[in-house]
């Protein structure tokens, strides 16, 4: 770099003045502050006469020379910056469709602005694109022929794939962030929700992989660190848990995303007082202060560190915000009760929703309540992709049969996979997988999958140690009596939950004194099942059985059959990275 030295006197001091680009890029500045465009230009190229290899210098030139109107000057040197300089500066092209468009050459405008949008991995200068991509459509009366936006590349594909998490679609969420994940491999918030979505699938490998990509590109990454401690929490790996625990709780994050993913992964880790610490503070803020269910996770972190007076505050809060949410009003009178009884109120779930028994009891009433809600919240559907992976027999069991009401390709997938596990833990959990997904598809798959099981659990039950020709009875006369009412589908519900009721009982099957007695309860259930009216008397009728013999015998099979238990509220919240 060439440097001159000029030396003058002022009350007997010497001051040197090193002339090079800083020197005339700060005088430059100066003169645009002052508007006065000709200085300013002047002192830009003694810049660039000092760094002519600086492509800034040069952009420098470009602007002023656009602010002062000679556009066509403007372009010539962000041309030259492209092909001589530095053709990755993609701005310049951006800079170059603002001259084009200023000169009303629209068509050139619009090239340049395409290049830029797809050739730009930054997208500074997105908005002010946008504007410009309206304006060029208005005047060429057409839309850009634009194919790609390249600093956006994968977001919009992730908004999509994060609104598919919200909905609990894991599958095929997993599906679109894989993809994002192998084109955009820096695209760390994809990465982090991809891990998400193998985690509430109980892929915790894959889970773990990816989380340790994300720490490999940014080791500070707070969703990473936060979804980590959980993993390792599932993993029982208490080593490594401690001395990521130490780490989180010396953390007081400033943005409210960050404080929000901190406070909810405190209460999942145990780390309850660390977490109300943290909702307190979220609820300070005016943004998000009226939201329920913030005062609900609030509530259980209070509750769960013994501080009683504070959750009852806010599940009253709660209640207020939400009046037509029954989850505050249960916790309040749970509350309310243990308190009466001088008890210790049991551990909270962070989760915005009443525990799944409490939910069951509602739905046992109402099938289509409880479709309804599988399908829209995810919270529930990751619960159930928990159970039916890492559950035991009994709550395998209960899921398996709740699935039977949910009209959903994706549940339909995953209780295909459970038939295929070889082999399977009890067989009454094979023919309840075998009646849900049997109500679900309404016909044989493709794949053999589920006539292979279908024969292993008939060969099962055939072998108890014998499968009695009473019992076959009874199967082959409710099939006959439902003759047209009933359709195939429904038909094979009436075998398969016979069998099922034996196999559950069994050794203790009752003799088959009255066989019309236990079609028309087996009838009536099936009838129930598919949501047909159907009364004890019509059924008694038709079988020429008494209405207390069918109720009876519909209660016996229920009880053995219907759900039982509750999936467990410990399974993991829904933690979405944002």
């Amino acid at each position: 770099m060439m440097e001159r030295t000029s030396e003058y006197e002022e009350n007997g001091n010497v001051i040197p003045v090193t002339l090079n680009a800083n020197f005339f890029f700060e005088r430059a500045v100066r003169s645009l502050d002052r508007f006065q465009y000709d200085k300013a230009l002047k002192n830009f190229r003694k810049a660039v006469e000092y760094e002519p290899e600086n492509p800034v210098n040069h952009c420098n030139v470009a602007g002023v020379l656009s602010e002062m109107g000679n556009y066509e000057a403007s372009n010539d040197i962000l041309t030259h910056v492209l092909e001589n300089i530095d053709p990755g500066m993609t701005e310049c092209y951006f800079y170059m469709a603002n001259n084009f468009a200023n000169m009303e050459s629209y068509e050139e405008a619009e090239r340049s602005l395409v290049t830029y949008l797809e050739e730009d991995v930054n997208g500074e200068f997105l908005a002010e694109s946008e504007e410009l991509m309206e304006l060029l459509q208005y005047e060429l009366d057409r839309p850009a022929p634009l194919i790609r936006i390249r600093s956006r590349e994968g977001v919009i594909e992730h908004e999509r794939a994060r609104a598919l998490l919200e909905e609990g679609k894991f599958t095929q969420a997993v599906t679109l962030l894989e993809e994002i994940v192998s084109n955009t491999p820096d695209f760390l918030a994809a990465h982090n929700n991809l891990a998400l979505a193998y985690f509430y699938m109980g892929r915790f490998t894959k889970a773990k992989e990816c989380i340790m990509r994300v720490l490999e590109q940014d080791s500070g990454n707070l969703h990473a660190l936060c979804n980590l401690a959980i993993f390792l929490q599932y993993e029982g790996d208490r080593e490594q848990l401690a001395g990521l625990l130490r780490l989180l709780e010396t953390t007081i994050p400033f943005h409210q995303e960050h404080l929000f993913k901190m406070a909810t992964t405190m209460g999942i880790l145990g780390r309850h007082r660390t977490a109300y610490g943290h909702f307190r503070r979220l609820l300070k803020d005016e943004e998000v202060g009226g939201d329920a269910s913030l005062y609900h996770y609030c509530a259980a972190a209070a509750s769960n560190s013994g501080l009683y007076t504070e959750a009852q505050r806010c599940w009253q809060k709660a209640a207020k915000l939400d009046p037509e949410s029954a989850v505050p009003r249960f916790f309040l009178a749970q509350l309310q009760q243990a308190q009466g009884e001088g008890k210790a109120l049991s551990p909270i779930s962070y989760n915005y929703q009443l525990p799944f028994q409490e939910q069951l009891k509602l739905w046992k009433d109402n099938k289509g309540s409880f479709a309804e809600e599988v399908r829209n919240n995810p919270l529930l559907r990751s619960s159930f992709f928990w159970a039916l992976r890492y559950g035991d027999a009994n709550t395998k069991l209960q899921v398996t049969e709740a699935l039977r009401w949910i009209e959903d390709e994706e549940m339909s997938e995953i209780l295909q996979g459970l038939l295929k596990q070889q082999p399977l833990q009890e067989e009454k959990l094979q023919e309840a997988a075998l009646l849900s997904l049997q109500r679900l598809i309404g016909s044989v798959p493709e794949e053999n999958v589920l006539q292979e099981a279908k024969e292993t659990s008939t060969a099962r039950l055939k072998g108890l140690p014998e499968w009695r020709e009473d019992w076959q009875k009874v199967i082959d006369q409710t099939v006959s009596m439902m003759d047209r009412r009933f359709d195939a589908v429904q038909k094979k519900d009436a075998e398969l939950l016979w069998k099922q009721f034996v196999s559950s009982i069994y050794p203790d099957v009752p003799f088959i004194r009255q066989t019309e007695g236990w079609c028309a309860a087996l009838e009536y259930l099936i009838a129930k099942m598919h949501n047909l009216p159907v009364t004890y008397r019509e059924v008694a009728q038709r079988y020429d059985v008494s209405v207390s013999m069918v109720s009876r015998y519909a209660r016996r099979i229920d009880d053995e059959c219907s759900l039982q238990g509750s999936v467990s509220d410990s399974l993991p919240p829904f933690t979405e990275n944002i």
